[in-house]
């Protein structure tokens, strides 16, 4: 095709699916990565735009797990930009790292894929009204074929939506090829991830194996399997209509039920759904399995497996099928509910208490039972004794800290606080540090601390600050110890 009938066929494309209308005020952002896909998703949105009347942007997400060859993407992006007149917004890994983490040892692409959607949420959250993003037919038939694999019904059978809430895909009724070849019409060079040629990730696998070995039977097999996907969509869209005639039939039908047994009885005064089972076992199976799909999905990825298991329990008509923690299905007398446990309340923040070991050895501490401190001479023979590697970390140079800092609190952490970890040579915000030392979200709150107004000494788990180790000329020591080292388990856990 020529760039020309290409532009024609994204036009309309994303006037049949309607991704864009002519004149609809829109704040449109495009997602660049500097690939052949992205590059040609911003000269095609470049173009339409007259005609459109959206204002358009960009933004590009450095992952920060290339090093230099990231930093050059993120170069090459601004400088296509600043040729285009095209704003951009960039984002690193660290901006993220309170909602996603920075980047674990072995990060994969499930990881960079949360952060880029966390980058695109952000984006809305500060006036984006959409963010188009560049997938082709190529990564259509990939997505099919790695579900198809996986284990999957109708619904993900019908692959990558043209629209998902606030994300667009205007080109995936093109392939790979036909982007490549826009650019390089267009003059316009691209960047190539090094990591796309490995054979590292399941995706690369199938784009690399599976796709090329079905091309060689049929060249179209790329437009074929993504045209499949359509088809599988409106099935889908056709089933989930009649999934939801079924559940409204079999929730009014339960309604006028007299007798329940006690679990659908407390599910019902919880304001959970009950359903009646006997028009759940007559109707199809596919519309039975559609509306089974509608109440696994809110819960946890809806693999066919889980499908299965719940039109196990509808046809048995009693037992239970546990969805996730907290959530589960059950049925018993000829009925069927959901059940869910409340959530745990948000552990409470303990009280900041003042610190004098001197007047008081132990102070309670919520999920550590209590934190135990010790003063002692730094004799001879404290010095040269075999030491628990533990309590290493956990002593200090206690005339040092009562020399430099004159407010000891134990507490937990607060904004603005500071550490400086033991051999890093560096002052790190604690917020920061906790997300390069994996310390769980859930824990962050509660983890109890010495601190002098934001300069935090002592980190349960982590040990003393840089500078307050004992040396051959300190006369007391500082030992801190939990009963049970709750934090540090978990956080090694959390690490390994």
């Amino acid at each position: 095709m020529t760039n020309e009938e290409i532009l024609a066929q994204v036009r309309g494309y994303c006037l049949r699916e309607g991704l864009l209308t002519p004149g609809t005020p829109l704040r449109l952002a495009a997602a660049v990565s500097g690939g052949a896909d992205s590059m040609a998703l911003l000269l095609i949105l470049r173009q339409l735009q007259p005609e459109f009347g959206y204002e358009l942007s960009a933004c590009h997400v450095n992952h920060s797990l290339r090093g230099e060859k990231a930093d050059r993407d993120e170069a090459f992006v601004r400088d296509a930009c600043a040729r285009l007149g095209v704003p951009l917004r960039v984002f690193h890994a660290a901006e993220l790292a309170d909602e996603v983490g920075l980047p674990p040892e072995h990060a994969g692409e499930d990881w960079a894929r949360r952060l880029r959607y966390a980058c695109f949420a952000r984006l809305c959250k500060e006036g984006i009204d959409a963010v188009a993003t560049a997938h082709t037919a190529n990564d259509q038939a990939e997505t099919l074929l790695l579900r198809l694999a996986r284990g999957t019904g109708l619904h993900g059978a019908a692959g990558i939506r043209p629209k998902r809430g606030c994300y667009l895909r205007p080109l995936l009724e093109l392939t790979r090829a036909d982007t490549e070849a826009f650019c390089r019409a267009a003059g316009q060079p691209w960047m190539t991830d090094e990591t796309n040629e490995t054979d590292a990730y399941a995706r690369n696998r199938v784009r690399r194996t599976a796709l090329p070995a079905l091309q060689s039977t049929n060249t179209a097999a790329v437009e074929n399997l993504a045209r499949f996907c359509e088809k599988a969509a409106r099935a889908d869209a056709y089933f989930y209509k009649k999934a939801d005639a079924l559940l409204s039939a079999a929730a009014q039908a339960a309604a006028r039920a007299e007798h329940l047994p006690s679990g659908a009885r407390t599910a019902r005064a919880d304001d959970q759904p009950v359903w009646r089972l006997e028009p759940l076992v007559a109707a199809d199976e596919l519309v039975l399995e559609a509306a089974l799909h509608t109440l696994v999905a809110p819960e946890r990825d809806a693999e066919e497996k889980y499908i299965r298991l719940l039109c196990g329990l509808v046809r048995c008509g009693s037992g239970a099928v546990q969805l996730t923690e907290r959530v589960r299905f059950c049925a018993g007398n000829g009925l069927f509910w959901r059940e869910e446990q409340p959530r745990a309340a948000a552990p409470e923040t303990p009280e900041a208490q003042p610190f004098g070991p001197e007047k008081q050895a132990e102070y309670l501490w919520p999920g550590a039972g209590k934190v135990t401190a010790k003063v002692f001479p730094a004799n001879f023979e404290e010095k040269i004794q075999v030491v628990h590697k533990k309590d290493l970390k956990n002593r200090a140079d206690y005339a040092r800290i009562t020399t430099l800092y004159t407010s000891l609190v134990l507490r937990s952490r607060l904004p603005g606080d500071r550490f400086r970890p033991a051999g890093r040579g560096v002052s790190k915000e604690l917020r920061k540090w906790m997300n390069e030392a994996g310390v769980p979200a859930r824990l962050r709150d509660t983890l109890p601390l010495l601190a002098d107004g934001s300069n935090v000494l002592w980190v349960c788990g982590a040990g003393f600050a840089e500078g307050l180790a004992p040396d051959a000329e300190s006369k007391w020591l500082l030992q801190l110890e939990t009963d049970v080292e709750l934090w540090e388990e978990q956080c090694h856990e959390h690490a390994r």
